[in-house]
């Protein structure tokens, strides 16, 4: 079993590039557009929490961080709003 310091480092990273390559998907089906892209910037504000703890070595909450990011990226996924795969 990892540790959790590798496994936030691990999922940081792993956010980190789904972020980067996010696309968005017909935009013309979004309810409101200005709510996804605000949902994605939600996210990004989790990753960046993500990463401070790491850094302040508080591994637990750096990976519930991680967690809420990709828990907000995966529902986008779901509803169809963007495509990545982890």
């Amino acid at each position: 079993m990892l540790a959790l310091e590798e496994l936030a480092a691990k999922y940081i990273q792993k956010t980190e590039r789904v972020l980067s390559l996010l696309k968005s998907v017909n935009v013309s089906v979004f309810p409101d557009e200005k709510k996804v892209y605000a949902v994605v910037d939600e996210a990004k504000r989790y990753l960046e929490d993500a990463k401070y703890y790491y850094e302040e070595k508080r591994f637990e909450t750096s990976l519930v961080s991680v967690a809420y990011c990709e828990g907000l990226l995966d529902s986008l996924r779901m509803l169809g709003y963007v495509e990545f795969t982890w």
